[in-house]
């Protein structure tokens, strides 16, 4: 159990990655809004979750509400709608971590890497935000399939980047309470390395006919 429970937005909270971090955190014992355009899509969502691991937690509000009650904040949209959601947030964003699991992946050829202008969909958020945001960039690397079984563990690690070190250090703790494992990568340029591995890895499913490869980190004793 985490030392302090947090409350934390999953903003597209009742998609596939999204619910699966939803569980794991919940798990761990922090409060969780799942968040949606529709708040009572949400809320019927986390009533789903909550009965998942039997017992409370989660609840469902609508994108804004969520954001605006939770401490930190976890985008899990798709990258078209990525930027309008956050612009769409922005007012509420203020003094938090916007944790942004993002990969750049354009359709149809999602398994081409395919960086946008400037090379990182996070960094870009950074940019757009300003210093009053801190933003960081994980997850894009993570089977949403592996994440929503529980009972199973996730042989991957987490790479996760930020400008600002204390927030990326929050997050990699939210990822070892997950039963995963958060690995330092830096500023939040450096995130670009890890949305062009998404791509890669789809790739790599497709080649192997694997259900969710994931990528390690050797040499650390962690």
């Amino acid at each position: 159990m985490p030392t302090e429970a947090k409350i934390i937005a999953i903003i597209g909270g009742t998609g596939a990655e999204g619910s699966g971090i939803a569980l794991r955190l919940a798990q761990a014992g922090h409060h969780i809004i799942i968040g949606s355009r529709d708040g009572a899509k949400a809320a019927t969502a986390a009533a789903e979750l909550a009965g998942e691991i039997g017992g409370s937690g989660l609840n469902g509000m609508d994108n804004i509400a969520a954001a605006q009650a939770a401490e930190i904040v976890i985008v899990t949209v798709p990258f078209a709608a990525q930027r309008a959601t956050v612009a769409d947030l922005r007012d509420v964003l203020a003094g938090k971590i916007l944790v942004d699991a993002t990969a750049p992946l354009m359709p149809p050829k999602v398994s081409r890497v395919q960086l946008p202008p400037g090379g990182s969909a996070v960094a870009a958020l950074q940019e757009m935000l300003g210093e009053t945001v801190r933003v960081v960039s994980a997850f894009q690397n993570v089977s949403a399939e592996k994440l929503r079984h529980l009972g199973s563990s996730v042989d991957c690690d987490v790479l996760v980047c930020a400008d600002d070190a204390p927030a990326r250090q929050v997050v990699i703790d939210l990822v070892d309470q997950m039963g995963l494992r958060g690995i330092d990568a830096g500023p939040i340029a450096n995130s670009a390395a890890a949305e062009a591995l998404t791509s890669l890895l789809i790739w790599i499913n497709r080649k192997y006919k694997v259900p969710g490869s994931g990528i390690r980190i050797t040499g650390i004793d962690k």
